[in-house]
């Protein structure tokens, strides 16, 4: 049952419900304090019992119980996990579990978008929304609601549209032919050719390579797949020495070299992947021929990686 008193200033309203913790929360008014007796009454009783009473846990222990058993297991874990220790240390991980309201959050939003972009909180948000549906619906947690469920979040990064310019690639290759990691070279035209993800071309093994096929054991979404290889995209496997001796950041620190040498603006690795499928597309390949090379499983998620020659397509027309 639930009860709401007057407390000093303020309306104190607490709901009591067998089978469940108490809930209490301070209001300004009467009424608001009544509202929100009769949703949480309402909300409890259409809930199943829950498995773990949650007691005097914060939200720090929770995103660290998160880290552990969910985020450890899936592929590209480490920038998750970075995410949720960084919170942890957070002012916000402080507050027990059953305190936490929509207002923290909303705080939360508000701050860490005037420290970073609006696509980078709209994730991180997602991310405690994640986190909290996993705690209520898979561990049981008792908590009457999640508290990022209705948030307003901010926009999205807006899907980049960046195509590589012929005079671009020309001089990314030249730069990359002064340069003392003969590597880097094979590893731009290989992404160009195949629209593969950076990780995925340091991983690349001899034994993976059959005939004029490639096989991709790891990929992002943790289902391996089988991809055609062009005439040239063979001629650099063949001329290479596999896997790749370079490491992820040796990758990224060169590719900001070349771009600086070659006087290259606003050009990220992950825009040759954009380059290849678009090209892909642009040769007549189908939805299906292309998601097979480029690993998709949403072709939603594909079209944000096409962004085709308006002049090309006049051309057919």
């Amino acid at each position: 049952m639930g009860c709401v008193r007057k407390r000093g200033k303020s309306w104190n309203a607490q709901v009591r419900i067998a089978g469940w913790r108490s809930f209490t929360k301070s209001f300004k008014s009467k009424s608001d304090a009544v509202y929100w007796v009769q949703q949480t009454e309402h909300q409890l009783k259409n809930t199943s019992l829950p498995l773990v009473d949650v007691g005097d846990t914060t939200l720090r222990e929770l995103l660290q119980t998160y880290a552990k058993k969910v985020s450890s297991h899936l592929k590209g874990s480490e920038i998750e996990t970075y995410k949720l220790n960084l919170y942890s240390k957070h002012p916000i991980a402080e507050n027990k579990l059953v305190n936490l309201t929509q207002r923290h959050f909303e705080h939360l939003r508000d701050e860490r978008l005037k420290q970073v972009k609006s696509g980078t909180v709209h994730a991180d948000l997602m991310m405690f929304r994640r986190v909290f549906k996993t705690a209520i619906h898979k561990w049981g947690y008792g908590l009457p609601k999640n508290p990022v469920e209705y948030l307003q979040l901010p926009s999205p990064h807006k899907s980049r549209k960046r195509r590589l310019m012929p005079s671009e690639k020309e001089r990314l290759l030249t730069a990359a032919s002064s340069q003392r990691n003969i590597f880097i070279a094979s590893i731009i035209e290989f992404a160009i050719e195949t629209g593969m993800r950076r990780g995925e071309i340091l991983n690349i093994k001899v034994e993976d390579i059959k005939e004029q096929t490639l096989l991709i054991p790891q990929t992002k979404n943790g289902h391996p797949r089988i991809i055609p290889l062009t005439k040239r995209a063979l001629y650099i496997l063949e001329n290479a020495q596999l896997p790749f001796p370079m490491s992820a950041n040796a990758v990224r620190l060169a590719w900001e070299r070349l771009k600086k040498k070659g006087n290259i603006k606003d050009l990220h690795f992950h825009d040759l992947r954009h380059e290849a499928i678009s090209r892909f597309f642009e040769k007549g390949l189908s939805i299906p021929e292309v998601a097979l090379i480029s690993g998709h499983k949403d072709v939603r998620m594909l079209f944000r990686y096409t962004h085709l020659k308006a002049e090309d397509i006049l051309r057919k027309l």
